[in-house]
């Protein structure tokens, strides 16, 4: 995996995952500030590099899954309109 395959953010439930807390006690840390996060709207998202960097990881010590295509992402967003 290089820098280019991490995904700029990722979901509280991932951070959760990788902080071995449970969805319920991320979002509490996220409230109090403890975990860096953006919101837009109802949804959060964490930086990813803002946590590695918290948690002293680098992106290669971490799997992500799978990296998103962007070309499949856009053509389910036209074939669903």
């Amino acid at each position: 995996m290089t820098v280019m395959d991490v995904p700029a953010t990722i979901s509280l439930e991932q951070a959760g995952e990788l902080l071995g807390v449970s969805r319920r006690t991320a979002y509490r840390a996220a409230a109090r500030g403890q975990i860096p996060t953006i919101r837009i709207g109802r949804r959060w998202f964490v930086p990813t590099a803002r946590l590695l960097d918290l948690l002293g990881l680098t992106p290669e010590d971490v799997d992500f899954g799978p990296v998103e295509d962007e070309d499949e992402e856009d053509e389910l967003v036209a074939e669903a309109s």
